[in-house]
């Protein structure tokens, strides 16, 4: 009985609270078989929330939370959020939000312990149009119930599991930072000798911006080209024109300017890059969906956004051969697929990785997951079964940072991938959650030349670049864009630089970039930085058992030539 009170204290309340803002008008019942129920108005927690007063039915509860907990219940409690009515709406009578509020309807019961997603719905839009805005008290307010049934066994059985994915996370991450540390210890290229990978190319760049429109699927494509621009210095074949192609795939409500460091720091060291916009998918797309003015993403985007990225390679293809600007300028027979998120995915499907129908109907049928991206993946589960053509022979290489895959591709999806690839983690990224959306997939990949980067208290946001005039996307709450970013930019320049380097172009003197030295080298706290290549199911659960690994022999690191640069 103790540890129960303990975990009915504020404290994990406020967890409950955080997760779904909206509780009952009168009172809160905690329903916790075997022990009853137990209550607590609505009124002592607005008391609470305005005026810092803790009243005797409170601080029952109160007694057993620590001064932190009850501060920032109440700072929780007082929390306005800037959301349009509107917006509220769109997202809640989505298939994508009807199936989160479903779930959270399983731990908020309605008065006759039903499932409370209709009653979560109205408050929180209704809360959203009140002059008072969406707020947790007015939310008590905007309740359509006298008083709700907290599923407190269901809702202890989610935090609980939360704990233990946390935990579990925590074990692999500092496994995999350990054999990074391990490995550099046998490292003998002295980088501060060598050329930095984080600074710019020598390369002039011109930005060529098109709109191609593919009428067969009727889709509208903007698309960025940087090509460098060679100069007359320029004295190797390997340096001349056309250049090598990198095709970058934003997220989901991100636009072409969320990686326009990258593509600006490629195209300085040679490499032109196509930057393109998925217009069933890009933040244009979801502010006209959040103002009422369209639907929201359709399954069909799962095919769209590969074939988006095919499209304009047979438009480059043809333009290479007209356009004055880009003529002769393009290398299409060597290109690499970038992407990020909802990206991932789609440079993964464009690598060879297949949907994974079978997978999608066990994960969604119905969704008990607890992984954010699951209820994204799970749109997939809408279409139509069939073998889609979305690989794409002409992509060599591929970097997918934060990607979702773990449903929609499952293993026997990303076993498929067989071009060298580089997947990017952020250990605190709760929308794709690294172990099971990077770090597990991993493992899955068949081809040696494979690369596992986790970037320590990097979230889902962390590489994405900072908002600007032109990068119109959805505004990320401060909290969820992590430590400050500048460090993982430059994580993200060298790698992909040292990897396409490596693996695109065959340059074997920039493979030493890519070893866990390097990582270590240019790590810089709090984000730090941890790069393996190899990595097995095995070590990941003795890691979770609390064992010591074996870490995994290195290959032996190659000495860089002394200028390794592709500088006009």
């Amino acid at each position: 009985m103790k540890k129960f009170l303990k975990y009915l204290s504020l404290g994990i309340l406020s967890t409950i609270l955080t997760a779904t803002p909206g509780l009952g008008a009168e009172r809160i019942s905690f329903f916790y078989p075997p022990f009853g129920e137990f209550s607590l108005s609505a009124e002592s927690l607005e008391k609470f929330a305005k005026e810092g007063k803790i009243n005797s039915e409170l601080a029952f509860y109160a007694s057993r939370a620590t001064p932190e907990q009850l501060a920032q219940l109440r700072q929780l409690l007082q929390q306005k959020f800037d959301i349009p009515p509107v917006l509220v709406s769109q997202f809640t009578y989505s298939p994508l939000g009807e199936a989160v509020v479903r779930r959270l309807g399983e731990i908020l019961l309605t008065d006759s312990r039903q499932n409370g997603f209709y009653a979560i719905r109205a408050a929180l839009i209704l809360s959203a149009a009140d002059p008072d805005g969406l707020t947790v008290v007015n939310l008590l307010r905007k309740y359509p119930s006298d008083s709700l049934r907290l599923n407190f066994s269901e809702g202890l059985q989610i935090v609980n599991s939360l704990v233990e994915l946390g935990k579990a996370k925590d074990q692999i991450v500092a496994f995999i930072k350990q054999q990074t540390i391990t490995q550099t210890n046998n490292a003998t290229v002295d980088f501060a000798q060598q050329p930095d990978l984080r600074s710019p190319g020598n390369f002039k760049f011109q930005i060529t911006s098109l709109k191609l429109n593919d009428n067969s699927r009727n889709r509208s494509l903007p698309v960025d080209v940087y090509v460098p621009q060679a100069s007359s210095s320029t004295t190797t074949d390997a340096l001349k024109p056309p250049f090598p192609l990198v095709v970058i795939s934003h997220g989901i409500a991100s636009d072409r300017y969320a990686f326009v460091y990258l593509a600006e720091h490629l195209a300085s060291h040679g490499f032109a890059v196509a930057v393109l916009e998925h217009p069933g998918s890009n933040a244009e797309r979801f502010q006209l969906y959040f103002s009422g003015l369209a639907g929201p993403p359709e399954a069909q985007e799962f095919i769209n956004r590969p074939l988006d990225v095919k499209f304009v390679l047979d438009q480059l293809q043809q333009l290479d051969q007209t356009n004055p600007n880009l003529q002769g300028k393009l290398n299409l027979q060597q290109v690499a697929a970038f992407g990020h998120s909802f990206g991932g995915y789609t440079v993964m499907a464009l690598a060879g990785a297949k949907i994974n129908f079978d997978k999608l109907r066990r994960d969604c049928n119905p969704n008990r997951t607890l992984n954010v991206s699951v209820f994204l993946q799970c749109r997939a589960d809408d279409l139509p079964v069939e073998n889609y053509p979305l690989q794409d022979p002409r992509i060599k290489a591929m970097i997918a940072i934060n990607p979702i895959d773990s449903s929609v591709l499952g293993e026997s999806g990303v076993s498929q991938i067989k071009v060298p690839t580089m997947l990017v983690a952020g250990s605190e990224d709760i929308f794709a959650p690294p172990v099971a959306e990077q770090i597990y997939p991993f493992t899955w990949l068949p081809n040696p030349n494979k690369y596992l980067v986790v970037i320590e208290k990097a979230t889902h946001f962390s590489a994405i670049a900072e908002p600007t005039a032109n990068n119109d996307v959805l505004p990320v709450p401060e909290a969820l864009l992590g430590p400050n970013r500048a460090p993982a930019y430059s994580y993200i320049k060298a790698l992909s630089l040292a990897f396409l380097e490596t693996h695109l172009l065959n340059r074997t003197e920039y493979r030493s970039y890519l070893q866990p030295s390097y990582a270590q080298y240019i790590s810089q706290a709090p984000l730090n930085l941890s790069i393996v290549q190899s990595l097995t199911t095995e070590q990941l659960q003795q890691a979770l058992n609390g064992l010591n690994p074996q870490p995994t022999v290195p290959p032996p690191q190659l000495q860089p030539q002394p200028t390794p640069t592709r500088s006009p």
